[in-house]
Parts: structure tokens; sequence; C-alpha cells
């Protein structure tokens, strides 16, 4: 009995061995693609990946972008190395010539400074401001409506806006919205001269005494009164005015008039006030003895005004540049101090949407439980936004930034467009000059080419940093 059972024990013993040696076997060469196919005689097939496979479909697909890559992009950059090498006719080989004709140049080295002007400036305030709009919108109802006005800029295209901010920036306050603002406010807080242009009648006892005003010849005398006859009056300032009238002596006080001395139609009188000529009220008359003012009055609606006596008599009268001066007409935008800022301003404009759309995008992604948690802790506003929003929306305002920079290199239509001719060299930029010396009135095609190198290799770093950007993305 014990040896039969032995006998068995071993049997099903060596039967269970085969069946998970089979087992094994089954499990490393399965039917059903769980591990690698091989092909007859056990070899692996060649070519498992989809290049390895069909090399020359892939080749056929790639073959029209390669084609497009190299005609609009790689034969420019060589044609204009090799270009930029000989002179303005392109048969005189100069060498390096050109790109030491390129520094040597005011213009060039003018919109070199202005370049860099650009990259520091338009990018880092579209970005903060996208930034701001971004962090501001979620806090209102209207977000939305409020980012795709902010956004809508982008759709018009920087001919159209730089035709816009031409207009804008008008000298004209009537025309230029920025001066019609600009002037409000500063009429409000200064008060405007009552007869910009007006000036004294020749041979009228005035004469000029610097700065725009005018005094007169002769000391005055109380028991005299004293006629000052204006002319050039712009006819919008005698809106309301009175006729003039005639000042007679009073005592102790110095009196006179001030009137326009023009009588529509013709006829009249000159240095006499005649019946239909216009006072000329709001005035400020001075009494000056010795270089210092002693007294001051204003004129009346007819015209007239009165000085003490007392300190007036034997002084001499000075009708001050403050009642002549030219109407405020704003800032000069587009001059060549200011043509610069206000055209990084259009720009700013523009790109701020798009700037803010991406920050808000990635500031959907934050992590709200982080702020929330802070706020619990008992951080403030500014200390969430500085602290957790900013370091965590880094990448994306990275992306934004070095975008714009890239962006803003190669500006070129908004400066062409919105700066005058009389400005053009104070707002010029390097793909201006580019354009200038390639096609405008000197043509110099070496010089341009020359430009166009180096304007090159200013934007290759900005786009090696933002190729390792993106390969760090890709990593993560």
């Amino acid at each position: 009995m014990s040896a039969v059972a032995a006998g068995k024990a071993s049997d099903s013993g060596e039967s269970g061995r085969g069946s998970g040696e089979s087992g094994r076997r089954g499990g490393g060469e399965r039917p059903d693609g769980g591990g690698r196919r091989q092909g007859r005689g056990g070899k692996r097939r060649p070519g498992g990946g989809v290049l390895g496979a069909r090399p020359w479909t892939a080749a056929v697909f790639l073959l029209p972008a390669l084609l497009l890559l190299g005609a609009l992009v790689v034969y420019p950059i060589v044609f204009s190395v090799y270009r930029s090498l000989f002179d303005a006719s392109g048969t005189g080989f100069v060498g390096l010539g050109n790109y030491g004709a390129m520094f040597s140049d005011d213009g060039i080295r003018t919109a070199l400074r202005n370049n860099i002007i650009w990259v520091v400036v338009a990018p880092a305030v579209s970005t903060v401001l996208g930034l701001i709009f971004a962090v501001l919108t979620e806090r209102i109802r209207w977000g939305t409506a409020f980012k795709l006005i902010v956004f809508m800029p982008m759709a018009i295209s920087m001919l159209a806006a730089g035709i816009i901010f031409r207009l804008v920036y008008d000298q004209d306050p009537e025309r230029g919205v920025a001066n019609a603002v600009w002037v409000g406010i500063h009429d409000t807080f200064s008060e405007p001269a009552p007869f910009p242009g007006a000036k004294p009648r020749p041979r009228s006892g005035l004469a000029p005494s610097g700065g725009g005003a005018f005094t007169t010849r002769s000391a005055v005398r109380a028991a005299s009164p004293v006629n000052l006859p204006l002319v050039a009056v712009q006819p919008g300032d005698l809106r309301g005015a009175r006729a003039a009238a005639a000042a007679g002596p009073r005592p102790g006080r110095v009196t006179g008039t001030v009137w326009l001395d023009f009588t529509r139609g013709g006829g009249g009188r000159p240095g006499v006030i005649d019946g239909n000529e216009k006072a000329l009220a709001g005035l400020t008359v001075e009494a000056v003895r010795g270089g210092r003012v002693v007294a001051s009055a204003t004129t009346a609606a007819d015209g007239t005004f009165a000085l003490p006596a007392d300190r007036a008599e034997g002084a001499r009268l000075r009708l001050p540049a403050a009642d002549f001066a030219e109407a405020y007409g704003g800032v000069d935008w587009l001059g060549p101090a200011l043509v610069t800022p206000a055209i990084i301003g259009s720009y700013v404009w523009m790109w701020a949407g798009f700037a803010m759309v991406l920050i808000a995008a990635g500031l959907a992604g934050v992590p709200r439980e982080l702020l929330e948690a802070a706020r619990v802790d008992g951080a403030g506003e500014w200390q969430v936004f500085r602290r957790i929003t900013v370091p965590l929306l880094a990448p994306v305002l990275v992306v934004v930034l070095v975008t714009l920079m890239i962006n803003v290199l190669k500006i070129f239509d908004l400066v062409y467009i919105i700066a005058p001719g009389s400005s053009i060299r104070s707002a010029n930029v390097l793909a201006l000059q580019l354009f200038q010396s390639s096609f405008g009135t000197d043509v110099d095609e070496g010089l341009g080419s020359a430009i166009a190198v180096f304007l090159l290799l200013l934007v290759l770093p900005v786009m090696y940093v933002n190729l390792r950007r993106i390969r760090k993305e890709r990593r993560r």
C-alpha cells in the first residue's frame, strides 16, 4: 500500500511540474500580441516604428513643409548673410564693412537704443497689466464682458491701430482725443487767457515789455483816464461782450478802459471808443513801479478798471502776458521727445488683452485650496497675490513675456504709421531701418542685409530660452 501511494504521488508531482513549465512557455509566447511578435524562424520583424515601417511615406508628407521652410526661412537667411558681405551694388566684396558702418551710423544707433527701450518696457507693461486684469476680473460679476472688451483690440490689424492712434495723438485738441482730455484737465486747474493772441493797436501808447506783456510808455495820473485799445481779438472770444464805455475821472482812483478798437464794416476813429466797439472784460491791469507790481485790477463788463491812486499814481500800467497767452494746446505726443513712449502706449493697448487671456487661463489652474488655506492662516490679499498667485503663475508669465519680447524686436508697422515725418528718426527701430535701407530712397541692400542679420542674432537668444522652456514643460 505504501509503495502504491508513493508511486501515485510521484506521478502527480511530475504532471504538476509539466503543467507549470507549459504555463510559463505559454505566458512568454502569447499569440494575442501581449508579448513581442516574432517572424518565421524566431526572428523579429524589422521596422517596429512608423518611420521604420514606412520611411518614404513620412518623407512625402514632410517634403512640402520642408520645401516651404527652406524657401521662406532658410534661403532668405543664407542669402541675407551672403548679401551683407557686399557693397550697395552687390559686386564689391566688403567683408564685415557693412556691420562696421551699421554701428557707426547715428540713425541705426538711435534705432538700436529704441529697440532696447521697446524690449524692456513694452513686454513688461503689457504682462503686468494682463496679470492685473486677469486677477481682478475674477472678482467682478461682469468679468467675461470686461475680458472681451480688453481683448478686442487684438482683432484690429497693426495698420488700423496705427491709423487710430495717429488721430488719437493729433496735436489739435479738436481732433486728438489725448490732447482733448489733457487740455480739459489743464483748463480745470489753470484759468485760460481771456483774449489769446490779442495785441495793442499801433501807436496806442503801449509797448512790448518782454515775455508777451505790454506796458504804457508814460506814467499815469489820477485826473486823466487811460485808454488801452487792443486789436486782433478772436471773434469767438467776444461772445456776449458788452459795448465799451469811456471811463471818467474818479477821486482817489486811476481809471481807464480796455476795448477792441475795431468797428465792423469800417469807420470809427483809432484810439477813440466808438459806439459799436466791444469791451474786453476780465483782463488784468497792473500798476508797475521800479519793476514791482504795486496795484492791480480786473476790467469790468464794460471794459473799465480803477486802481487806487495812492499806489498807482506815477506808475506805469501793464497788461501781463497772461492776458494774451495762446490757448493751451496740450502735449506734443508725436514730437521727438515723446513719440516712442506714445507708440509703446498704442502697442500696450493692443497686446495687454493677449497677456490677460493667457494669464487668466493659467490662473484657472491654480488650486483654490492653497489660496483659501493662506487666507485662513491670516494672509492678506496682497500677500496671497505676491507669495502664492504670482509664483504659481511664473511659467505662464515667462511664456507671455518671452512671446512679447520676440514680437517687439520685430515691431515695424506701428512706428511707420504713427510717427510723423518730423519725428521718424527719433522713433526709429531696427525693423524700420531695415526697410528704409533696403527699399527707401537711399537704397543700400548690403547695409539692409547686415541689419537683418543683426536683428536675427538679437532674436535667437530669446527663441533659445523659449525652446528650453518648452522642452522642460514636455519633460514634466
